[in-house]
């Protein structure tokens, strides 16, 4: 029903990731469903968007098929030079559009939090789910449209070269699907393994066709190599309440064919410890097939990208810590060092994440960390004005002026805003 109350090009909600009220936040998330106006009617101001709607025509799909993206706050608002963002790409779009982007932006910026990177998100509405995601023709459909994966594969091949010539982008995927969705993710994975870094297959389907995939699955992953792939499978409670892991086992009607498929998927999964692929799995007791799509998303990108965060630097905030700034700098590069290894390609430490700890030891009076931290950006964004513009008013807040004056020079080379300009000339007179 909200998507009545926008155009195709703008959907949902998007605050800024420095946005740290609370009570604003949520004020804001119910403004959306009251105040949204049509931003081709009236003014442009009086909306907040979390995405666009772009498309592209499939010859394989034999139709035009639009595509959900959301793009983090700063890629329409402060652009940084040659900044790209990894993609997550998420079937059931038009299902889980907004629940995923909010949850991506909660973990990665909101309250400074780093569990997952900030990420593009390329979400995919259905047409004829049955046929796209389903890898072979089943008895069990009556339509007779099913089995069509291979087509949809080649569509969102397709989608990735789209979404890579025109937005900033790296080559880091990751695909998240759930039942049908989850049974595309993990044939992906068998049979396309290098479309994405990260797969999240929730309560997968894998009883489709006589379990056909589940078997075909045995096979390949005992011969395939999944070096750098990481595979989570959650598994929500299917069959009646109170049965137990232990009971299911026993079990062999229709009605535990789903948990059981997924069972058998997992323990041969984890078997298998010489194909380079990190796997996990959990089991969701108190949610059903449709509840277990939140939790689990959180779960497994926590997994994915347990890597992400910066968690090494507690030793040094406090306030008798042996610790120097040399030694913190070091921990930070090599941090990011692991990051780059994980992605695939260099990737430079956070430069908000930076600035705000070079702010905090500066307001706690340790100027040799502040400089250390102000420095490391400026070294690592050489053509980021704010970069120099923060260096320059720690160089103030110390008061040595001929530094300061410098570092603001070398910001207005870069840009000229009036902002660092008043200060520069109030420092020269």
């Amino acid at each position: 029903m909200f998507l009545t109350f926008v155009t195709e090009r703008y959907i949902g909600f998007n605050p800024p990731a420095s946005m740290k009220n609370q009570t604003t936040f949520l004020l804001l998330s119910v403004i959306i469903f009251s105040c949204v106006k049509n931003p081709e009617s009236g003014n442009h101001n009086s909306y907040i968007k979390v995405g666009r709607i772009d498309s592209i025509f499939s010859n394989d799909l034999n139709e035009e098929r639009k595509f959900w993206v959301y793009l983090p706050y700063g890629v329409d608002n402060a652009p940084e030079p040659g900044k790209k963002y990894p993609v997550l790409y998420l079937l059931d779009g038009d299902a889980h559009f907004q629940s995923v982007t909010g949850m991506i932006q909660q973990m990665s910026a909101v309250n400074g939090n780093m569990l997952c990177p900030e990420m593009i998100v390329v979400a995919i509405p259905n047409t004829d789910r049955t046929r796209d995601l389903t890898p072979s023709h089943g008895s069990e459909d009556s339509d007779k449209t099913s089995g069509g994966a291979e087509n949809f594969t080649r569509f969102l091949q397709q989608v990735i070269t789209h979404v890579e010539a025109k937005y900033p982008v790296t080559s880091y995927r990751t695909l998240i699907g759930h039942s049908f969705g989850g049974l595309f993710a993990i044939n992906t994975l068998m049979r396309h393994k290098d479309m994405f870094a990260n797969y999240l297959a929730i309560d997968p389907s894998l009883w489709w066709d006589d379990q056909k995939l589940l078997k075909e699955s045995k096979h390949l992953l005992d011969t395939g190599r999944f070096d750098k792939k990481f595979l989570y499978v959650a598994m929500a409670h299917t069959v009646k309440k109170g049965m137990s892991l232990k009971d299911l086992a026993k079990d062999t009607t229709q009605n535990t064919r789903h948990m059981r498929s997924i069972i058998e998927f997992c323990d041969d999964a984890v078997s298998k410890t010489s194909n380079g692929m990190t796997f996990e799995s959990k089991y969701y007791p108190d949610d059903g097939h449709g509840t277990v799509v939140l939790i689990s998303e959180h779960d497994a990108l926590r997994s994915m990208f347990k890597w992400y965060g910066l968690n090494e630097l507690s030793d040094y905030y406090v306030s008798d810590s042996k610790q120097s700034a040399e030694q913190m700098i070091g921990v930070i590069k090599a941090h990011y060092k692991i990051v780059s290894d994980h992605f695939g390609y260099e990737v430079a430490p956070d430069r908000q994440m930076v600035n705000d700890l070079g702010n905090y030891f500066l307001e706690e009076k340790r100027a040799d960390r502040a400089l250390a931290l102000f420095t490391l950006n400026v070294e690592n964004y050489p053509k980021v004005v704010w970069a120099f513009d923060a260096l320059g008013d720690y160089y103030l807040h110390e008061k040595d002026t001929a530094s300061a004056i410098e570092s603001f020079d070398k910001a207005l080379a870069i840009v000229q805003e009036k902002g660092i300009a008043e200060k520069l000339d109030k420092l020269k007179k």
